[in-house]
């Protein structure tokens, strides 16, 4: 027994050694091949600093995004997101990396298909392509192996098809914001723990299969129906009606033709039939009057609401100034002063910079109004102010402002509806309204785009550009829950005591000088995350000495080692974000030194935060690896 284990053991490496021989550059072309598909890839796009891919250096060891095997022979994971890629996905790229993994394209500009060499990858089972515009129907055919797909806030359109059924392994299916019609394929997925098709078109019944997921995975379906939402399907199945057979319905011709009806008979039916007429008519009759009073009622609730329109802010509006709104160049909107007079309007709030409303015109537009107070500039300062917001070039977190109007006593702003309200009302409103908590991967994906929005200001126009008005009131939600800032280019408009009404947001050093500066906005962000992660407001109590704001609250808090105690408690219920929580704590007490130049660049934030999201993208992801296989209910974020 030793001899033969001795052979054994001298047979083995002799083997290796001849395959080794054999195949000398096998695992070598393989990588070889793999790293001129990338570069093809890259040269595809127009991209940034981020892709430091290069010919000349390690695939596995230098390129960001890119991740190798242990032993150097493929890529198994490439991750890309945010990093500014435009157009279509070239085929015969990364279609192949044939022991390819874990793919991340999230948060580009990548339009048109999926090419049809990725979606043969048997090897592929993590797919994060959301926050493109992909566009045209879902593949019909996907990576077998699976195990989690996200395709949300694309422009995919078509029907779910059927051949999802065949993805077993599927843990996760996100296709949530995109043009999806039809029925909700009936089929079963018995590995699938997390389901989001909302804000599509879908149609129907809800399967049974799909009926133990939360409602909230259906919202904006309008035409769905059934658990877990609270619409019931209409019965009009032949199940639920009941139908004669040919067989009973020629017994009972045959019967009836036997039996003729009697005359007391005859006169019961012709009684009933002109009583069950009578009803209808009089249901009818009732209908319309009630209809014609409810309208009555309502006339003068929205002429009510148009003279409050007019009273609010159409009084100073001078005869000779009618009519000027000035409007930016793209803007599509196509209505006058007087037709924004005529509209129905509420008021959404009350800021420092004035009273914003929401407007509806005639021909359906809606659109938000400010008026603004306390402008402390004249009419050339105005108009040159406005030239400059006009000049910031569009951006997806940036809310544009659409027009404006200038008189002696009333000065507005129009910009586009966004229907979904801000980060603050959506943050602290939870506790008043009883509306489901705010989770924590909508907290991240909100700050990302408030700081990206941010950034774009600071760096346009040679980096002159600031804000000067950050709040969590000022940073808006997209259809897609995206943060968008808002207001900017207003505060330099308003007097000082104005913007000084937001408590807490202010550096210490924009209220000694009065003047807002870049790294004051820093400052303002950095209490916007510190709010975001503690669920509280940063309110200001007034004294001299006495001043609690909410960076000084946390400092006093995490310098007696209680760091637990600053996060929400809505936030301590998501398993393994602790390490990302510390990461996001320690991003805003840097934000907001008191000494203005250790602040970090806006952009070195919406950088950081990206990674943070980033690194827990990874931890979950891996969690979800370690667990597939043991039935694990682990929870991967919409990354």
């Amino acid at each position: 027994m030793m001899l033969q284990h001795s052979n054994i053991s001298i047979e083995q490496p002799f083997l290796l050694l001849i395959l080794v021989l054999l195949f000398p550059q096998t695992a070598t072309s393989d990588l070889h091949s793999e790293k001129q598909a990338l570069l093809d890839f890259a040269s595809a796009f127009h991209h940034g600093k981020k892709v430091n891919w290069n010919i000349n250096t390690s695939i596995c060891n230098s390129w960001n995004g890119v991740t190798c095997n242990p032993n150097g022979t493929h890529v198994i994971s490439v991750r890309l997101p945010g990093v500014g890629l435009r157009g279509s996905l070239p085929p015969n790229t990364i279609g192949n990396l044939n022991g390819l993994t874990s793919l991340s394209l999230r948060s580009n500009t990548l339009s048109g298909k999926i090419p049809n060499d990725i979606l043969a990858l048997h090897s592929l089972r993590f797919m994060y392509l959301q926050h493109n515009n992909f566009s045209g129907e879902l593949p019909s055919f996907l990576p077998p192996r699976l195990v989690f797909l996200d395709l949300s806030h694309n422009s995919f359109n078509g029907e779910i098809p059927n051949s999802i059924q065949s993805l077993t392994n599927l843990t996760g299916l996100f296709l949530k914001n995109n043009s999806l019609i039809g029925p909700i394929p009936n089929v079963t997925l018995p590995s699938l723990k997390d389901l989001d098709l909302s804000f599509n078109n879908l149609n129907g019944s809800i399967p049974l299969a799909f009926q133990k997921f939360q409602s909230s995975s259906f919202d904006g379906n309008f035409m769905l129906c059934g658990p877990p939402l609270r619409k019931q399907c209409s019965s009009s199945s032949p199940a639920t009606s009941p139908m004669l057979s040919p067989q009973i319905v020629s017994q009972n011709s045959s019967d009836v033709s036997k039996k003729k009806p009697s005359l007391s008979g005859v006169i019961a039916v012709a009684l009933g039939g002109f009583g069950l007429l009578f009803l209808l008519v009089l249901m009818l009759v009732l209908c319309c009057l009630k209809k014609r009073v409810g309208e009555q009622n309502e006339a003068p609730k929205e002429s009510k609401l148009d003279e409050k329109l007019r009273e609010d802010f159409g009084s100073g509006v001078q005869e000779p100034e009618k009519n000027k709104l000035v409007f930016f160049g793209g803007c599509s909107y196509n209505f006058d002063l007087e037709d924004l007079l005529r509209a129905s309007a509420e008021v959404l709030g009350k800021g420092s910079c004035g009273t914003t409303y929401k407007a509806i015109l005639e021909e359906g537009t809606v659109v938000v109004v400010k008026r603004l107070k306390e402008v402390a500039v004249g009419k050339r300062e105005y108009e040159q102010q406005m030239e400059i917001v006009r000049k910031l070039d569009q951006h997806p977190n940036v809310v544009p402002l659409s027009a404006y109007y200038y008189s002696k006593d009333e000065k507005l702003v129009v910009y586009d509806y966004l229907p979904f309200g801000s980060f603050s009302k959506l943050l602290h409103g939870t506790r008043e309204t009883g509306r489901n908590p705010l989770d924590w991967d909508t907290r991240l994906k909100i700050v990302l785009g408030a700081a990206k929005g941010v950034a774009h200001i600071h760096s346009a126009s040679g980096r002159k550009f600031v804000h000067g008005n950050i709040k969590s009131s000022n940073v808006l939600l997209s259809g897609d829950l995206q943060g968008c800032i808002s207001d900017f280019g207003l505060a330099p408009l308003t007097s000082f005591s104005a913007s000084i009404r937001s408590p807490g947001y202010l550096a210490p050093e924009v209220i000694e000088t009065r003047k807002s500066t870049q790294k004051s906005d820093v400052y303002s962000f950095g209490v916007l995350l510190l709010e975001m992660l503690t669920g509280k407001t940063p309110v200001q109590y007034s004294g001299h000495d006495d001043v609690v704001d909410l960076p000084r609250w946390v400092q006093s808090v995490v310098r007696e080692e209680w760091t637990a105690e600053v996060f929400d408690l809505e936030l301590m219920r998501y398993p393994n974000i602790e390490e990302e929580l510390v990461q996001m704590l320690q991003l805003s007490m840097a934000c907001v030194a008191v000494v203005p130049d250790t602040r970090p660049s806006m952009e070195e934030v919406a950088r950081v935060i990206e990674e943070i999201i980033g690194s827990y993208y990874e931890n979950q992801t891996t969690t979800l690896s370690e667990n597939k296989f043991k039935g694990s209910h682990a929870f991967i974020p919409h990354y």
